[in-house]
């Protein structure tokens, strides 16, 4: 488990300016690594402030020794996949000498600012990627609330899985239409029921956005060797935004064996993984449950778990539409969420998803499921914002919005608070709605789809 150590220092600052602002995302005390293409080439680096960490570049520079050496030779590649499958010792001990070398008083500033351009480019020069090689991708249903909501409106009997308070409830999702935050999510085509009840195929009507946070596996389990609840957290390396695109219309047709083409067509995360060491300020007790819940069953029950399994992050999602950005309005703040909305912890989600002996693997990826609390400012998705479309979303353009348009754009973001520490953030997870693209060799008209 990450303790907490000189890098979470709130009295240390950077000689990167950038880094000390009140409001920065990645102060020294946060350090969160990425990957980016850099002159036609793929590189791995660490934020900080407006600026990258070249690792292949500080490599180059003979500043580092042992343990923290052999973790920045690891990603050479371009990728941090062998990075994060290292022992946590070798990406404390580079996240370790990365906070000293950074640090206002380090010795090795002069050399450092002498390179500045070539070992710590601006963020704004580079493309940022997808941080690693994802292999699979899990995503849980782990909020009480949009669980239950989702339920009512689909009219269930009972709007709450019968399993959902005894294990955390998941799919398994598809990893390659995963995408960095930016650019476009294109507007899928797929099948669903008109206000007449007809079937139709056609541009998805109905999309809508889901705010979740998402763990990072490090290390890996052996396929038959579960990972025990007090262990699970030391697979994770980290965690980033998820924004979970949902063309609901055509996920609620099709949902028997679980989401599908409704859900297959986009994923979005945010482009920094910020380690589980850099959160070991914000650690709580896992959220409580209410009087009456079945009892934890033994193997995701666990001591530690229990005392520390929860953050103190907040959530955030905006929206901008394409008539606010003509008329120069402020993007709107929809919607305000905390991890606590979670009923299952992390930990949790890798204890069960492991618990039949199935393998987890360096950089899978296991999404929370969308963070929706009681209070209507913390509904994380369209759908609950709206009551399924029964009160529009009312924007300051006069606009209103049951859901998402082309030409909307979603931003999610998260900082992590506690007293006494520097606040962290996560960067953003950003996208913007385009319009379908035409469909291939049509075999007949698209009846009552077209968008």
């Amino acid at each position: 488990m990450s303790a907490l150590n000189s890098t979470h220092d709130p009295a240390r600052r950077s000689w990167i300016e950038s880094a000390n602002a009140g409001n920065a995302d990645f102060p020294i005390q946060n350090l969160p690594f990425g990957a980016f293409v850099r002159g036609g080439e793929l590189r791995t680096g660490v934020a900080i402030g407006d600026r990258i960490v070249d690792l292949r570049a500080l490599h180059d520079t003979a500043l580092l020794e042992g343990d923290a050496a052999l973790a920045c030779a690891s990603v050479r590649d371009g990728t941090l996949n062998a990075l994060m499958a290292l022992d946590a010792r070798h990406v404390s001990a580079l996240r370790g000498a990365l906070s000293a070398l950074l640090a206002q008083n380090a010795p090795a500033r002069s050399r450092l600012e002498s390179s500045i351009d070539a070992v710590l480019p601006q963020m704004n020069d580079v493309q940022l990627t997808l941080p690693c090689t994802i292999g699979d991708y899990t995503d849980f249903l782990t909020s009480l609330h949009h669980t239950e909501r989702h339920g009512r409106y689909k009219g269930l009997a009972d709007p709450l899985p019968a399993a959902f308070k005894s294990l955390p409830i998941a799919y398994h999702g598809r990893a390659s239409s995963l995408r960095v935050s930016g650019g476009e999510v294109r507007r899928p085509y797929g099948q669903y029921r008109d206000a007449e009840g007809r079937v139709c195929f056609g541009p998805a009507p109905m999309l809508d956005f889901e705010l979740e946070l998402a763990a990072v596996i490090g290390r890996g389990n052996p396929l038959t060797q579960a990972i025990p609840i007090d262990d699970a957290r030391a697979h994770i390396f980290g965690y980033c935004l998820l924004n979970d695109w949902s063309a609901k219309t055509i996920q609620w047709f099709e949902q028997v064996l679980g989401p599908f083409l409704g859900k297959s067509f986009h994923s979005s995360i945010s482009p920094w993984i910020v380690t589980d060491e850099a959160l070991a300020p914000f650690r709580k007790a896992a959220p409580a449950r209410a009087a009456g819940d079945p009892a934890i069953l033994p193997h995701l029950h666990g001591v530690q778990d229990q005392q520390s399994g929860g953050l103190d992050l907040q959530l955030f999602a905006q929206l901008s539409t394409a008539a606010m950005r003509r008329d120069h309005i402020e993007p709107v703040r929809i919607t305000h969420t905390h991890l606590d909305n979670l009923y299952w912890t992390f930990a949790q989600m890798v204890a069960h998803h492991t618990s039949n002996g199935c393998n987890l693997r360096t950089g899978d990826l296991l999404g929370s499921g969308t963070i929706s609390g009681a209070s209507d400012e913390s509904r994380a998705c369209l759908t609950e914002l709206t009551d399924a479309g029964k009160k529009p979303l009312a924007l300051p353009s006069g606009e209103s919005r049951i859901a998402l348009e082309d030409g909307d754009e979603i931003v999610l973001s998260a900082r992590a608070s506690a007293p006494g520490a520097v606040s962290i953030g996560f960067g953003e997870c950003r996208a913007r709605i385009a319009p379908a693209l035409p469909y291939p060799h049509a075999p007949y008209p698209l009846p009552h789809g077209e968008h």
